[in-house]
């Protein structure tokens, strides 16, 4: 039997020199990542707001003072976010010296539309997307979208870059989509209107999932068996998460969009070095049948690491059959060509969606919570860091499926039962809804991981693209599970906590990769749960069935 890839390359070790470059360059080009995943969080965030007096209206200080109506919110009077006191009444009925309350009743004044803009509060922003395009009131409907377009980007992202990242390599799709992330994030600090802005940050959610997604399986492809799952969690994972912290970091300081968006985007260019650090992956290399370029890197990965590699690392045999490969280019309709691998790729992505859901739309919510929105979206992104230190043990020494599925149920329990607090207790209601995010971004490292090794080399990078449009359909929906709360507090929860716990069932059916070499055609895949294998060349024994 020819030699699985990590055998033949078993000589380098497991963490040298040039594993540990490979590791820490890939994962800080993650770092960005963080920044412009949710952005939006404090981009769009909404001030508090109220209808424009003109100051030459021509009304006394007691009609001023008076001509926004009170309106009552979940039991508290506010001002009117939208309507005001008719200008032509109130001139009026200063100008004939009536005082309000007393020869007026004001509830008896015919209300208007805010006809001259709104003022905004600037105790916490100094301008937002939302102030700066008046997205209130009749318009507000566009600050949902906002988020939809972005997340609409990476979904496309998701669907492209799979595809071109299996047909020209790894390393060029994660450079030029990093390059797009960077360069359009920057031109987004000029856009002139709303419309502008949305078709940018369209732009800008393609490159930036298709920069993590390079970087994930460039890193995974690279790196060896042990160090392949601390990258997938610990590395990639714990690197955005940086990110996601600095985020209100950089947003505290810096309280103006467009100050704050360019900010956010010069650190791009800082990778611009890492080109000449980052090796191309040698299995796409063999994949395609350019066998000498993926001996050429894995020599050089041996002088690095000091150790002296085989004179001809593959056997003739082994060069000729990656070299035949070459002959079978693979499609996205690959992933739908045989049942099993149909009806696994429906599942992931499946779970994908739902895991996504509940992420984003926890992750977006942070304003909406009791408290400080620096605070809250801090607190946010450092549950994240030990969420990925649990994932990474949990890969390390349990089976996949179960891991997932225990992380699962416990986002789900969670969410599912917040409707269960006293409205009083706002801040259990709060670490409930902490340690449900916990649950749900572990399992979300954890499918990363288990995506890829469930999937063969030659459409793995396809494949984790591919099912991460579910994640990317999820995200793009969380704006709007999110907005539900406006209808009932509680409704968002209660779907996200179903959702998810319906996923932690279904991620049971999928085979197991915990200690089960990964596949290099679609051939070795194994078989779905309840499916029965037939006699062909796309049913082979699966190495654990082997055992």
């Amino acid at each position: 039997m020819s030699r699985g890839y990590d055998d033949i390359t078993s000589f380098l070790g497991e963490w040298g020199p040039f594993q540990r470059a490979v590791f820490f360059l890939l994962s800080s080009s993650i770092i960005p990542n963080g920044f412009n995943g949710l952005s939006v969080v404090f981009l769009a965030d909404t001030p508090s707001h109220w209808c424009h007096i003109p100051a030459n209206a021509n009304i006394s200080v007691e009609w001023r003072n008076v001509s926004i109506p009170l309106e009552e919110v979940n039991g508290e009077l506010q001002y009117s976010k939208c309507k005001r006191y008719s200008l032509g009444v109130i001139r009026n009925l200063s100008a004939m010296n009536y005082l309000p309350g007393v020869d007026v009743n004001l509830t008896e004044i015919k209300q208007e539309r805010c006809l001259d803009g709104w003022e905004y509060s600037q105790d916490t922003y100094i301008s937002t997307i939302v102030t700066q395009w008046d997205l209130v009131c009749s318009n507000d409907w566009k600050i949902p979208l906002t988020s939809s377009v972005f997340y609409l980007g990476v979904l496309c992202g998701s669907f492209i870059s799979g595809q071109l990242s299996d047909r020209y390599g790894r390393k060029v799709v994660l450079f030029g989509t990093m390059a797009v992330q960077t360069c359009f994030s920057v031109i987004q600090v000029f856009a002139p209107n709303w419309g502008a802005f949305c078709v940018l940050f369209f732009i800008v959610g393609m490159g930036q999932i298709s920069n993590y997604v390079a970087a994930f399986v460039l890193g995974t492809e690279i790196l060896g068996k042990s160090t392949r799952v601390l990258y997938s969690t610990l590395g990639v994972c714990l690197f955005f998460a940086i990110g996601y912290m600095l985020l209100p970091l950089f947003a505290f300081c810096i309280r103006d969009w467009r100050m704050l968006q360019l900010a956010l985007s010069v650190p791009g260019f800082l990778y611009i070095p890492l080109w000449w650090f980052i090796p191309e992956s040698p299995r796409w290399l063999l994949s395609q049948g350019r066998v000498e370029e993926a001996e050429e890197i894995l020599q050089e990965a041996a002088r690095k690491n000091g150790i002296t590699a085989p004179t001809r690392i593959f056997e003739p045999g082994e060069v000729s059959d990656w070299a035949s490969k070459r002959k079978h280019p693979h499609s996205i309709l690959d992933l739908l060509r045989t049942k099993n691998i149909c009806t696994m790729t429906i599942m992931f992505f499946a779970v994908w969606m739902t895991v996504s859901v509940g992420y984003f739309a926890l992750s977006l919510n942070t304003p909406n919570l009791n408290g400080d929105p620096y605070l809250n979206c801090f607190f946010s992104a450092a549950t994240e860091v030990p969420a990925y230190v649990v994932a990474w043990l949990l890969l390390r020494w349990f089976p996949r499926r179960y891991s997932m599925s225990a992380t699962l149920f416990l986002g789900g329990v969670l969410l599912f039962f917040i409707h269960l607090v006293p409205p009083s207790l706002t801040m259990v209601s709060t670490a409930l809804e902490m340690v449900g995010k916990f649950g749900i971004t572990a399992a979300f490292s954890i499918v990363y991981v288990y995506t890829a090794e469930v999937y063969p080399t030659v459409v793995r990078n396809m494949a984790v693209g591919a099912c991460s449009m579910g994640s990317r359909l999820g995200s793009i929906i969380s704006p709007y599970f999110i907005y539900l709360g406006t209808y009932d507090k509680y409704l968002p929860y209660f779907l996200m906590g179903s959702l998810t716990i319906l996923s932690g069932i279904l991620i049971l059916l999928i085979p197991e990769s915990f200690r089960v070499p990964m596949p290099e055609t679609i051939d070795e895949m194994q078989i779905i749960k309840g499916l029965k294998p037939k006699m062909s060349s796309y049913n082979l024994q699966s190495p654990a069935e082997a055992e």
